[in-house]
């Protein structure tokens, strides 16, 4: 089998479930012991195709896998194909739409964005659960995982945005 593979496999299991679990009590969202709302099933295929690209190379300005995607030509195309959003323009453009989502607050499929070039906005990923999320940096050429709590990310995280219910 294929990385891709393994780990769309991986996921496909561990988010089977994110979704089944009804609330454990009548608590209100965001009080101590109350259960996330269910995850939806287009912010599951988000994070699911996001998966799927994984190692596809880099290239500013990408539009398309084949071609090689920059980090909001990833998000544009993975929202476009697996959930049927069009989400486009650059990471600041995207970054004007969706709700915004507190940190402590995010789900998977939501964006998550940084400042990486000395401006609000520069840079965009796909938050994909357990602090960690999917982006295609410029540098090391590869779409990849990496966490929202390492040092550089953690520097420069400014926001979060959700385009799901």
């Amino acid at each position: 089998m294929t990385r891709k593979l393994i780990c769309y496999l991986s996921l496909s299991a561990a988010l089977a479930g994110c979704g089944s679990l009804p609330p454990s009590s009548p608590e209100k969202p965001g009080e101590r012991g109350a259960v996330a709302a269910p995850l939806s099933a287009k912010a599951q295929d988000v994070v699911l195709y996001a998966f799927s690209l994984l190692d596809t190379g880099y290239r500013f300005g990408g539009k398309n896998p084949e071609a090689g995607l920059d980090c909001s030509g990833m998000v544009s195309y993975i929202y476009g194909q697996a959930a049927g959003l069009k989400v486009r323009g650059s990471a600041a453009d995207i970054a004007r739409g969706g709700r915004p989502v507190a940190r402590q607050s995010l789900r998977p499929g939501d964006l998550v964005f940084f400042n990486t070039m000395n401006r609000p906005f520069s840079h965009v990923g796909i938050y994909i659960g357990d602090d960690r999320f999917v982006h295609a940096p410029s540098t090391n050429g590869r779409i990849r995982i990496d966490s929202l709590g390492a040092r550089y990310y953690a520097e420069r995280f400014e926001a979060a945005r959700s385009y799901f219910d």
